[in-house]
Order: C-alpha cells, then sequence, then structure tokens
C-alpha cells in the first residue's frame, strides 16, 4: 500500500506497478515483462492447470481489455478464438493464482435495476500495462485511466484485507448507465468512490455519485481525480488521488 512507503510515487507505480520484485528491481520494466509473460505462463504450466498455453496466451491478451470494465465471458472468448467454458476456466485459473479478481455489483436495498455482472481486475497496475497491447487506435489516456481504476482498486481490497474484513468491495453500475467505480461497504465505512484520470473535475463527473447518495444518503461520497487540491463539490470529497491512497491505512480512512 502506498501508506507503508516512504516515497510514494504515483507515476512510478502507474507505470510499473506495485510488485516488490518489479519495484525494486535496476529495471522494472524488463523485469514487470518478464514476471507477467513467463511467470504467470510458467506457473500455470507447472502447476498443470492449462494443457495449452498458446490458447492461454491469447486469453491473457484477450482479457486484458476488461481490465476495470465489465466482465462478459461471450466478447472475452471472441476476442481469444476460444469457447466461452474455456475463457471461464481460464478466469478462475487467474484467481486461484491471484493474478486477478472480480468487484461485485452492489445491491443491498436497491431502488433501481443494476447490472449483473462483476468488473474485472488483475491484481497489479503495471501487471495490467504489461499484458494490454497497444496500437495506433488505442488512445493512451484509455489505458491509464484504467490503470489508475486498478491502483485504486488494489490499494482498496489491500485495505480490507488489512485489518478491515468486516468490509467488502463493491461496484455500483444501473441498467441505465449510472456508474460508481467502487463501494466500500461495512461496520464502520460507507463510501462511494468513483477515480477519474483528469487534473478537473467536471460535472458531469459527479452524476453518477450524486444518484448514489441520492438512493443512499448514508453513504460518503468521494471522487479521486488527478488534480492538486482538495475540494468539496456538492456534498462530493474530491482529493487529489494519491493523497488518498497515501492516506488510506489498514484500520483508518483519509480524512
Amino acid at each position: 500500500m502506498a501508506a507503508e512507503l516512504q516515497d510514494f510515487d504515483l507515476e512510478r507505480s502507474l507505470s510499473v506497478g506495485m510488485v516488490p520484485l518489479v519495484a525494486s528491481s535496476q529495471n522494472p520494466r524488463d523485469t514487470l515483462a518478464a514476471y507477467a509473460s513467463l511467470y504467470i505462463e510458467q506457473e500455470v504450466k507447472s502447476e498443470g492447470l492449462v494443457r495449452q498455453l498458446g490458447s492461454f496466451a491469447r486469453f491473457l491478451e484477450a482479457i486484458s481489455f476488461s481490465h476495470g470494465s465489465v466482465l462478459t465471458l461471450t466478447n472475452v472468448a471472441r476476442d481469444a478464438a476460444a469457447n466461452r467454458k474455456t475463457v471461464e476456466g481460464f478466469v478462475e485459473v487467474l484467481e486461484d493464482l491471484l493474478v486477478s479478481f472480480k468487484v461485485p455489483v452492489f445491491t443491498k436495498r436497491a431502488r433501481r435495476v443494476t447490472t449483473s455482472h462483476p468488473k474485472f481486475y488483475f491484481f497489479d497496475a503495471g501487471v495490467f500495462r504489461s499484458l494490454r497491447p497497444r496500437g495506433p487506435l488505442d488512445q493512451p489516456s484509455e489505458i491509464d485511466g484504467a490503470a489508475l481504476e486498478g491502483l485504486v482498486a488494489q490499494h482498496l481490497r489491500a485495505w480490507i484485507a488489512y485489518g478491515n474484513e468486516d468490509h467488502q468491495l463493491f461496484y455500483w453500475r444501473t441498467r441505465t448507465g449510472l456508474e460508481v467505480d467502487f463501494v466500500v461497504y461495512g461496520a464502520t465505512h460507507f463510501a462511494a468512490i468513483e477515480v477519474k484520470n483528469s487534473d478537473q473535475v467536471r460535472p458531469a463527473d459527479l452524476r453518477g455519485l450524486k444518484a448514489f447518495a441520492e438512493e443512499y444518503p448514508e453513504c460518503t461520497p468521494w471522487l479521486l481525480y488527478r488534480g492538486a487540491h482538495r475540494l468539496e463539490i456538492d456534498g462530493v470529497r474530491c482529493w487529489p488521488v494519491a493523497q488518498f491512497l497515501a492516506e488510506l491505512v489498514p484500520g483508518g480512512w483519509p480524512g
């Protein structure tokens, strides 16, 4: 977690991730590439979890596009040229190896109709970047945004694991498209968190949070962004994402 580091560097964490082996390397990008491609595939091979490594490699590339998005196995199967059952098994392999995780939708006391599929994340922003192909049609901001959202996700999961097990991590999305990236729900905290890869807060950025707070007035809405100032806009706490992560400590909460 960022709070455990004396010199947390957001840009570096987004670029090469926070895996200790990679972060401490003299050549983190090379180490990351080897970790993501060789370690994961060799671990899968040694455990005898997958018979066809070629199909698994195509799957890794295909599912990288789902990082930070609602997971639709049919689409991943199509892109990986594999059947849906095979892809479902591959996702379970990643979860068993703790390489990925899914975030379910928040449905408690729901008045609006919500989606049913979970969101998918790799466990580390750097691993996601190393697996995500880049081409002329890819917008760097799209990849950067997914990496930032994943970095927040891995911190929230770590915060829950390190002494806040009575909390759970969700996201919220309605059938009409209203969405909140994360919902932390538990005995002491009920927070709705939206992550934006922007140095400005726009009215549209607050739309999902306002809708969620209207349905759940007990929650505290947060918007994490790339700006430098702590703001409060229409009841939403807008914090620089690096400051929020640095103050997210086991047993405590930012602010």
